[in-house]
């Protein structure tokens, strides 16, 4: 039973014709900590029992069972309740080290499965900065999502279908060298892509040719092909490189390409139901009805655009998975597109559309100012992330500079530090992102997280001490409270997260738990020789313990010395 369960348990005594999960959606949490562990308001009982709230907490009070608290008291009209600080807080810590790799989990998804669709970069262009968002978004996501009992399927959908790869043909056939593109091919192709979007205005000649080359494509021709299918090969081997920094795993990379094999099925259905309109030589998915703008499906040319795609795609994935939920993790810009996705779908007569769901994220700036491959002016990803360890290289020599593991250390530092930086932001807003305020080990970083989870470890190997099976954990002392209290809350961030997609709780939640007990251990002799010292060292290791699930979640490393 949790601490919010046994205060509805005792309020259930008072309250006979309340529910007990009713009692416990009304509980709060005080804001200070003086007026108690959690509160529960009568404002909501005044009509119905004609009576002043005060007077209502002030009869109600007489009739909790009190047994397990410290104190039962009234505040106006809230009832407070302090917990058995030393009890509680005993069984918050033997919770965490009986078993830290699980602690804060909750079943909420009941072993269901998720698609998630993220970071998903276009082939033949460098990963930039761009990208980190999605990328790092969905992989926590996925990381928080199993931690409350969902089976995920991490897809990489990568941008390998389009008009854009017709445009970057014809660049190609005009300026194209193989041994150029041999030697350094993201960066070579990448270079005739800007520069054929650059002389498009000038040249409209160009657009022509890129679409008649996305037409030959589409069409099964032999040269389009190879191109393709050489474009993709190199860009996955340079993605994989980023990936593999960044610690991310896909379960599958069918991109556009995959999904432009079988838009057969979803353009039939939509011609059986009578969805499809003509308009001005294409064809298009009337939704008025929904006050959203029309789908076009099939262009005046013939050729199918990317809904046409994410509707076979929706319809693959949903067979193939049995999915309970069918995440996309893309920006902001995008929520009209997924809404009119919904739509097609419910007009198709699928019962499922609602399982589409569209995680959105604000824009990333780089020192203040927007990025575009289009233009030229993207900045890559692995530069950033050799750039931030390289930064943390340095800082950690510093501090210390006999750290065996030093090269390894750095790594999961500039790393992490980027990663944090990101993701302790609400995902809808944007980032504005300097390197040179991101790896820093003090403020609100992730070096200062994961610093404060090495102190904790370096204390530990001082203490000496790693069973804390026989130990006397009501001895931690009342100063501890309020940390030991707030690892107590570790369950409720997570849930939060899940429920809202939303890994910034559990960066504000490591965070908030590095500031608390870097408090603790300023105005506490942790390794003191008396008779606490045992249970202050397992109050610490359930500290390093947490930080570490948090920093996981967040898909973070947790270095044990730095």
């Amino acid at each position: 039973m949790s601490d919010k369960q046994q205060v509805a348990a005792a309020l259930a005594q008072a309250l006979p014709e309340m529910d007990i999960k009713e009692i416990e959606a009304k509980i709060e949490r005080p804001k200070d900590s003086s007026n108690g562990d959690y509160a529960f308001p009568t404002f909501f009982l005044a009509k119905a029992l004609h009576k002043a709230p005060q007077m209502i907490a002030s009869e109600l009070v007489e009739k909790v069972d009190q047994d397990g608290f410290e104190k039962v008291v009234v505040a106006g009209p809230y009832i407070n309740f302090f917990l058995d600080k030393a009890q509680v807080g005993a069984k918050i810590l033997q919770t965490i080290l009986a078993d830290p790799e699980h602690y804060g989990e909750i079943d909420l998804g009941h072993e269901a499965n998720v698609t998630i669709d993220y970071s998903s970069p276009n082939i033949a262009k460098p990963m930039g900065m761009g990208h980190l968002r999605s990328t790092m978004i969905g992989e926590a996501v996925s990381r928080i999502l199993e931690k409350v009992n969902y089976n995920l399927i991490r897809i990489d959908y990568l941008g390998d279908w389009g008009t854009q790869f017709g445009k970057l043909m014809a660049a190609y056939e005009m300026w194209g060298d193989e041994a150029e593109v041999k030697k350094d091919p993201i960066n070579t192709l990448l270079k005739y892509y800007v520069r054929i979007n650059n002389e498009a205005d000038e040249h409209p000649e160009y657009t022509e040719a890129g679409r008649n080359w996305f037409a030959k494509l589409e069409h099964g021709d032999e040269e389009a092909w190879r191109l393709w299918h050489w474009f993709r090969e190199v860009s996955l081997e340079r993605f994989q490189r980023v990936y593999k920094m960044l610690d991310v795993n896909f379960d599958s990379f069918n991109g556009e390409a995959f999904s432009a094999q079988k838009m057969e099925e979803p353009i039939q259905l939509l011609r059986d139901k009578n969805l499809l309109k003509p308009s001005r030589g294409a064809e298009i998915v009337d939704l008025d009805e929904y006050n959203l703008p029309p789908l076009l499906i099939i262009k005046s040319n013939g050729t199918t655009t990317y809904i046409t795609r994410d509707l076979a795609t929706a319809l693959f994935r949903k067979r193939m998975y049995g999915h309970a939920k069918s995440l996309y993790v893309v920006g902001a810009e995008q929520e009209t597109y997924f809404k009119q996705l919904r739509a097609a779908l419910k007009e198709m007569g699928f019962n499922w559309w609602d399982q589409i769901e569209h995680i959105s994220f604000g824009l990333m700036n780089l020192n203040g100012k927007k990025m575009s491959t289009r233009k030229g002016n993207v900045v890559s990803l692995e530069d950033v992330l050799n750039d931030s360890i390289d930064l943390a290289r340095k800082q950690i020599a510093e501090k210390n500079p006999d750290l065996e593991n030093a090269d390894e250390v750095a790594k999961e530092v500039g790393v992490g530090a980027v990663i944090f930086h990101d993701l302790k932001n609400y995902r809808r807003n944007a980032v504005n992102f300097k390197l040179e305020d991101v790896v820093k080990f003090e403020g609100e970083t992730g070096p200062y997280v994961q610093y404060a989870r090495a102190r904790a470890e370096s204390i530990l190997r001082k203490g000496g001490i790693r069973d804390f099976s026989d130990v006397d954990l009501t001895k931690a002392g009342a100063e501890a409270w309020e940390l030991i209290s707030f690892l107590g809350q570790y369950s409720e961030a997570i849930k939060r997260a899940a429920l809202n997609y939303d890994p910034s709780v559990i960066a504000k939640y490591a965070l908030e738990l590095a500031k608390k007990f870097n408090q603790y251990y300023a105005h506490t002799r942790i390794l003191d020789k008396d008779e606490a010292q045992p249970a202050r060292l397992a109050l610490t290791q359930a500290v390093s313990d947490v930080l570490k699930s948090a920093l996981d979640l967040l898909d973070i490393k947790a270095p044990d010395e730095m």
